[in-house]
């Protein structure tokens, strides 16, 4: 079985109540779904401050001492705050823990040398750091431990003792049970060509990054991979749907469109215009199904273009319909269409929630019977009792805005 495929509760330091927790709380069931479950921000472990040198502004700090001695301090009902007087043979500054009093007397012993780290505060004259990292001196390589990296954990995991510190020595742990390389998913020559790191590398580095240069080459290694393969995805889908399902074959340009083109359009279609209009035109007698996205500033004729489209279905025998994402919008566009159509005998009509009773049964039977040959409307266009003759050209305005 692939090692990443395993069980996440038989990774040393889960068990079963973890297992329960990561999984309903990070949905991380599998080693590999803690692999892929990334760091959001990282500090740099690699430096020693004196206390002498500490400032309160500082973000994140570790320093290397041991403990002097503990004292509790009373917080009300059962409740109390633990405080561990800290020096590294150059000044004193105190552990604060509002919580967790047994793990630390548990965990935590005077003389013994430590490496603390979190953020630096003062208070009653003395710099303190509440609920600090520690670790054994003689188990922390600073020179190997770079960059530390943060975990998003939920409240749940954090009530329960699960911080983004357990996250970290888990995914550690791990790293070091994985001993064979990671198997690479890009083709080698993608790899080669972009100068990518490896995904095993990628994988290690954007855990424990050594510097911020590998934490930057191992993000963009494992965002292009992601990107690469929905493109990929698209690319298949695309491809399937081509295959599936064919478009009609509308090769005549006809008499609707030439009608407009002669004697209602007032002005000389732009260059972009024409060039999207021959495209359109390539897709329309292929017999492939178009799917195409026209974008263009407020004004610069796309509604022309989509009218255009609609004559050439027109022309075809077919029917044509445009989509707005609210009633006002598509009021709009069959004022515009109208306009345009002035003196043309081409029945456009309006359908949307505000159009109710008689006029939409006419506007419903029209569609049926192939006398609406243009439909502007709203989503109510795809409800159940829509029915066209012959459907064939779709517009979608704004698609954004239908979600």
């Amino acid at each position: 079985m692939d090692i990443l495929s395993q069980d996440i509760m038989y990774l040393p330091g889960v068990g079963p109540q973890r297992k329960e927790l990561l999984k309903k709380e990070l949905e991380v069931s599998t080693w590999g779904g803690l692999l892929e479950y990334y760091p959001y921000k990282y500090v740099d472990r690699s430096r020693i401050y004196a206390i002498s040198e500490l400032t309160s502004d500082m973000p994140f700090v570790q320093i290397k001492g041991h403990i002097l001695s503990f004292e509790e301090f009373e917080m009300g009902p059962r409740k109390k705050r633990v405080v561990a007087h800290f020096t590294d043979d150059h000044g004193v500054m105190d552990l604060v823990w509002f919580s967790g009093a047994q793990y630390v007397y548990k965990n935590y012993k005077v003389g013994v040398e430590y490496i603390v780290f979190g953020r630096p505060s003062v208070f009653g004259g003395r710099y303190q750091i509440a609920h600090p990292d520690i670790d054994l001196a003689k188990d922390l390589q600073l020179s190997e431990m770079g960059m530390q990296p943060y975990y998003i954990t939920t409240e749940r995991m954090k009530k329960t003792g699960m911080s983004s510190r357990n996250i970290e020595r888990l995914v550690k742990t791990m790293l070091q049970k994985i001993a064979t390389p990671l198997p690479e998913t890009l083709p080698p020559f993608i790899v080669e060509r972009l100068h990518l790191m490896s995904r095993d590398e990628a994988m290690r580095c954007v855990h424990y990054p050594r510097n911020a240069m590998d934490m930057k080459k191992a993000r963009e290694r494992l965002k292009f991979e992601e990107l690469f393969y929905v493109q990929l995805n698209i690319l298949r889908y695309a491809s399937d749907h081509r295959r599936k399902y064919r478009g009609y074959i509308l090769n005549k340009v006809g008499q609707e469109f030439n009608d407009f083109y002669a004697n209602n359009l007032k002005f000389e279609l732009t260059g972009a215009q024409k060039r999207v209009m021959h495209e359109i035109r390539d897709d329309m007698r292929s017999g492939r199904q178009m799917n195409r996205l026209l974008q263009g500033d407020v004004g610069s004729g796309k509604t022309l273009v989509a009218l255009m489209t609609m004559l050439i279905a027109l022309g075809n025998g077919y029917q044509a319909c445009i989509m707005a994402p609210t009633e006002i919008l598509a009021e709009q566009h069959l004022a515009t269409i109208r306009e345009f159509l002035d003196g043309m005998d081409i029945r456009t009509e309006l359908l949307t929630g505000m159009v109710k009773g008689k006029q939409r049964t006419k506007v419903l039977d029209g569609l049926i019977s192939g006398d609406v040959r243009i439909l502007v409307g709203t989503h109510a266009i795809l409800e159940d009792p829509v029915r066209f003759q012959r459907l064939g050209v779709a517009v979608i305005d704004e698609q954004h805005r239908f979600g």
